[in-house]
């Protein structure tokens, strides 16, 4: 650790310049990319009216999804199940799903409602509509709402704060015993944070496991203990990852106690054992990055091992300090106080955990957001947004935490300095002199015909105080700002656990631009007419929208010769197709005052519909038109 105030502060300061010139880099050059499942389309589209009903029903998504016996479920118009079969991939395709429907559907409106499990562990839903003849009421019921907003979700939730706290005071602890101080393993508060983490990171991991099953398939609480669930959660990968991590604890509790007993019978902690500590913390990682937002999504090869870094700063940096935070607050009976030296240990340590924790959270705010606008605009970018915000402000801490720091290493110095000099000094000689008969007894502590001894004003025993009360100054400093940037630090875990539940923005941005694609641009067709008077021609403006099979408004204006707005009495549309022998299909418009407009009128099939369009001008005169316009559909 650099000892000088002025480095100490300077050097976080600079970290920090540097982190915002690379953050403003990558995230100015960023695109879009996939993560978090979106659904892209479907066959039967959303809001389709067939003619014949479907034998299947196929669902693709913008990543590899996994499902359930129940994960989709077509619901007739009395809201009865007809996919007697659970769903399957489409030709070995991991982004899709397709169920088969009973043989003979009755006409009326279909619901289709979704619920499965992206590639990042995240259950994803929605629903959507079709039309089987022709539309009809629907007594269908259909979940709404976030998958998390759930008491099986929120309690998923809880237990993963839980299990990310524990990770943290099980390798910030085991971290500070193995390279700061050794003989913390001896002091009972450290043992115990150990056995807390232990415990924490245990219980939330066995709740993980036996919550998973009906949090992906929002079942019941009392699901959690059926046999047959737990075993399909133990086949995916999230329970799978779950149940590594139950072993790797398995195996950390049989050797929790051995760096105690190393210590207690003098032999330290040799390099062996801070390697199997760094494999064991390091392999407790990836539990958690091989089953989260890093498996998915662009350059998973680099984004695992990215992400393994970043949880194991986060452990070292936040754990290592409220286990410095226990060892400052402690003065035991025996007076042994943390050594100014553990504590510059530390302090360089957590200065490494903290750039790593940076840099590997620049390359995931890159990966995971994608571009400056999404900031502001997706929920993960504004919560990534108070996060920035909150390592800034650890940051100053530290810097403040590392001055401290500094200052008592410096006084140690000077102290250790001083007690090497002390047996230096010449013990004042004394001179035996005799006494005479009748000669006053010498007073305790003063030797027979000399004055008592004391220290002269400008001996090291006059000071013997100021260095100890200097130092504890700086300890009870240095314990204030530990104890803002542990604080700081919890904020910065929650924000941390909100941002691995969240939809990425790069999520949002892709599965808008797959919704932009799949939906194209209104559909705008300019057809003139005569007025009824010389050389008077108007046209009548129609825009369909979005222009495809399902749902469309309709919106319509009338404009005079020289561009103006005109008033009709009367204006009527109607579609045909007549390839398929199909319509005139009626779109009711309504005059609202200067234009008119239908927000109901639903186009069953894809193709050139040809509008015919009548403009009543007088009471008693009227004129038809038509032309052609072309409806597309969702890709399938």
């Amino acid at each position: 650790m650099h000892t000088g105030p002025a480095r100490a502060v300077g050097t976080p300061l600079t970290a920090l310049a540097l982190v915002v010139a690379v953050f403003a880099l990558v995230l100015g050059g960023a695109g879009a990319a996939f993560a978090h499942a979106g659904l892209s389309g479907s066959d039967p589209a959303d809001g389709a009216v067939l003619k014949a009903a479907p034998q299947y029903v196929t669902l693709t998504f913008t990543e590899s999804v996994s499902f359930s016996e129940d994960s989709v479920r077509v619901l007739s118009p009395q809201n009865e199940r007809v996919n007697p079969r659970p769903a399957r991939h489409v030709d070995g395709k991991d982004n899709t799903a397709r169920v088969e429907l009973s043989g003979k559907l009755p006409q009326g409106t279909y619901t289709v409602a979704w619920r499965v499990v992206s590639a990042d562990g995240h259950p994803i839903s929605g629903a959507f509509v079709f039309s089987n003849g022709k539309p009809s009421e629907t007594a269908a019921v259909v979940a709404t709402g976030s998958p998390d907003d759930t008491a099986v979700g929120r309690l998923y939730g809880v237990f993963r704060y839980v299990a990310y706290s524990g990770l943290a005071l099980l390798v910030g602890a085991a971290a500070f015993v193995l390279v700061c101080w050794p003989a913390a393993a001896k002091v009972r508060p450290v043992r115990r944070l150990l056995a807390l983490g232990w415990v924490a990171l245990t219980a939330s991991t066995v709740a993980l496991l036996l919550l998973r099953g009906p949090y992906e398939t929002a079942g019941q609480l009392t699901s959690a203990f059926d046999p047959a669930q737990l075993g399909r959660t133990l086949t995916g990968r999230p329970g799978g990852a779950l149940a590594v991590r139950l072993v790797l604890l398995a195996a950390a509790a049989v050797s929790l106690r051995w760096p105690a007993r190393r210590t207690a019978d003098g032999t330290g902690l040799g390099g062996r054992l801070h390697w199997a500590g760094a494999l064991f913390a390091s392999a407790l990682a990836v539990t958690w990055a091989a089953a989260e937002h890093a498996s998915a999504g662009i350059q998973v090869a680099l984004a695992v091992p990215v992400a393994v870094l970043h949880l194991l700063a986060m452990g070292v940096w936040l754990g290592g300090l409220i286990t410095l935070l226990l060892l400052l607050r402690r003065r035991g009976s025996d007076g042994q106080e943390i050594p100014a030296s553990a504590i510059d240990r530390f302090s360089a340590l957590a200065f490494g955990a903290v750039a790593v924790l940076v840099a590997t959270g620049v390359y995931q705010s890159w990966r995971q957001v994608g571009s400056w606008e999404a900031l502001s605009t997706t929920s993960y970018g504004k919560t990534l947004l108070v996060k920035i915000a909150a390592v800034v402000l650890v940051l100053c801490a530290a810097s403040f935490s590392r001055r401290w720091t500094a200052r008592l290493g410096h006084q140690a110095s000077q102290a250790t300095a001083t007690a090497a000099l002390v047996p230096a000094v010449s013990a004042p000689e004394r001179v035996r002199v005799a006494q005479g008969v009748g000669a006053p007894t010498p007073a305790a502590g003063q030797e027979p015909g000399g004055a008592a001894e004391a220290p002269a004003a400008d001996e090291p025993g006059d000071t013997a105080e100021a260095p100890r009360s200097e130092a504890d100054a700086y300890r009870r400093g240095l314990r204030r700002m530990v104890t803002a940037e542990a604080v700081l630090g919890v904020v910065v875990l929650v924000i941390t656990t909100v941002l691995t539940g969240t939809q990425p923005s790069r999520a949002a941005g892709e599965k808008a631009a797959v919704a932009s694609a799949a939906e194209p641009q209104a559909q705008v067709v300019t057809v003139p007419f005569d007025m009824g008077t010389a050389n008077h021609q108007g046209t009548v403006q129609i825009t369909l929208t979005p222009g495809r099979v399902g749902e469309n408004t309709v919106e319509a204006v009338v404009y005079t010769p020289d561009g103006g707005l005109a008033t009709v009495p009367e204006l009527r549309l109607s579609l045909t197709q007549d390839a398929l022998g199909i319509g005139p299909l009626d779109a009711r418009l309504k005059n609202l005052k200067g234009y008119w407009a239908a927000y109901d009128l639903r186009l069953p099939m894809p193709g050139v519909w040809t509008l015919n369009i009548t403009v009543r001008t007088t009471d008693i005169d009227q004129v038809t038109v038509r032309d052609t316009v072309r409806i597309t559909s969702l890709p399938g």
